[in-house]
């Protein structure tokens, strides 16, 4: 059978759908990139928020189609958004043929294929995907996601996340780093290690600082290209996560904290604690612990109760803390999330307009912080060909994780045209609000230590 895969929302679905498409893959099944060729159509939906659960809606729909114009027969949906409104997406939408919870991705094969469900009985544990799980990645060669937890613990009001995935689960952290060893092996230069709280990992097993000890073992893969890891929690900084990241190649001095607010009272409406002083000592002791490293948080605007006041209190904050990358989210009123039942809701031109002041605050650090570099060599991860122009490259710094944060531009080569995934260094002669520019230099030290497996620019 054909089958195509439509994947939507944060790289945690993502992994998701190359799970089921290896386990299809490896019962012989044909994946197609042509939603008009696809026998089977399977759209993997987000359901986090309000603009993403529409964004699901109309791709669903849109795949419906092709069950009249194209060859598909069935329609799976997958996702968070089933967890959000399976019964609905069932009564609603008569072209979906069926449906497949977070929980559930080890059901597509049957689904599929169309067996009995008495015999393929669905497993009693949530699912948790493991090293020999077949994967076929929609990344990029040179990068893979890892997903080494599932599920979260944390009460924020404003998330609906745990209702969807979960509680929070570790996998075995030999698994993880086997299944990067294997992909290192395979040619993957950088591995990046998600989960919803990444810095839990291990505590669910019994592990103390399992992040820690997770990258330690990780670092020691001899043919490493760069580890990154995603979604840290603040209170779970601890010094030996600190002393780890600091250790330098192959992990990366990058960390993405969402802090959500600075305000004492909104994080307290949150069920998040911590605030604005609290979370100024913490940044000033990452950049103690880890010089050089980069920063990356996350805000809302327009959190229920938001006064002017706090929202003054959060851009003094991030005047302050002067990250290196920032996304704002404009609170989102779901039903389901215990925010839902608060008082003091915010309009809608209000929560626009602080999201676009703080937005318009960060543009400005940003590009102070980026005219700091300019002049400087720093290693480089080369991308390929620009998706914008073929007349540029462009590659990432340590400091910008993928499809989040800038980039660089590479606009001249000393040496020999690169190849996407090289490491190189890249001599900065311009900036912009969020991108860099640079000459790619074809000779100089080697960016990362590794064996020739490894291909460095010389």
């Amino acid at each position: 059978m054909k089958i195509g895969f439509l994947s939507l929302g944060c790289p945690k679905n993502l992994v998701d759908s190359e799970v089921m498409m290896g386990l299809l893959a490896a019962r012989g099944h044909q994946l197609t990139s042509s939603a008009a060729e696809a026998e089977a159509l399977v759209v993997n939906t987000c359901g986090f928020i309000r603009p993403a659960q529409q964004e699901s809606v109309d791709a669903i729909l849109e795949m419906a189609q092709y069950k009249k114009t194209g060859r598909a027969r069935k329609l799976i949906v997958a996702g968070c958004l089933v967890e959000r409104w399976r019964q609905q997406i069932r009564d609603q939408i008569p072209e979906v043929d069926a449906v497949i919870g977070t929980n559930e991705i080890g059901q597509i094969v049957a689904l599929c294929e169309a067996i009995p469900a008495e015999a393929s009985p669905a497993s009693p544990e949530p699912y948790l995907y493991h090293e020999l799980t077949p994967r076929v990645r929609a990344t990029p060669p040179h990068l893979a996601y890892v997903k080494i937890a599932e599920g979260c613990d944390h009460p924020c009001t404003f998330c609906v996340i745990p209702q969807y995935r979960g509680r929070f689960r570790s996998r075995p952290w030999q698994g993880v780093v086997a299944e990067a060893g294997r992909l290192f092996d395979e040619g993957v230069r950088e591995i990046t290690l998600i989960g919803q709280d990444t810095t839990c990992f291990g505590e669910d097993l019994g592990l103390k600082d399992g992040l820690a000890s997770l990258l330690d073992r990780l670092a020691g893969i001899e043919n490493a290209g760069w580890i990154r890891v995603l979604y840290a929690y603040p209170n779970k900084i601890t010094s030996r996560l600190l002393d780890s990241l600091a250790a330098g190649p192959p992990l990366c001095k990058y960390i993405d904290m969402p802090l959500q607010h600075s305000s004492a009272a909104v994080l307290k409406r949150m069920k998040r604690g911590g605030s604005g002083d609290i979370f100024l000592r913490l940044l000033e002791r990452i950049r103690d612990a880890i010089p050089g490293v980069s920063l990356r948080t996350s805000l809302i605007a327009g959190f229920p109760g938001e006064t002017e006041t706090d929202f003054q209190q959060l851009c003094h904050f991030v005047e302050a803390a002067q990250f290196d990358h920032l996304g704002v989210f404009a609170y989102s009123d779901e039903e389901s999330s215990a925010s839902y039942h608060l008082d003091g809701k915010i309009d809608a031109r209000t929560i626009y307009n602080r999201r676009r002041r703080l937005l318009a605050l960060q543009r400005r650090i940003s590009r102070r912080r980026l005219r700091e570099k300019i002049g400087g060599t720093l290693p480089v991860l080369v991308e390929g060909v620009s998706r914008e122009t073929d007349l540029l490259w462009q590659g990432r710094l340590e400091g910008q994780a993928l499809e989040i944060d800038g980039q660089v531009y590479i606009n001249d080569i000393e040496g020999p045209p690169p190849a996407p995934g090289d490491f190189g260094l890249v001599r900065i002669t311009e900036s912009r609000d969020y991108d860099l520019v640079g000459t790619l230099l074809g000779a100089g030290r080697q960016a990362r230590r590794g064996p020739p497996a490894l291909r460095v620019l010389q």
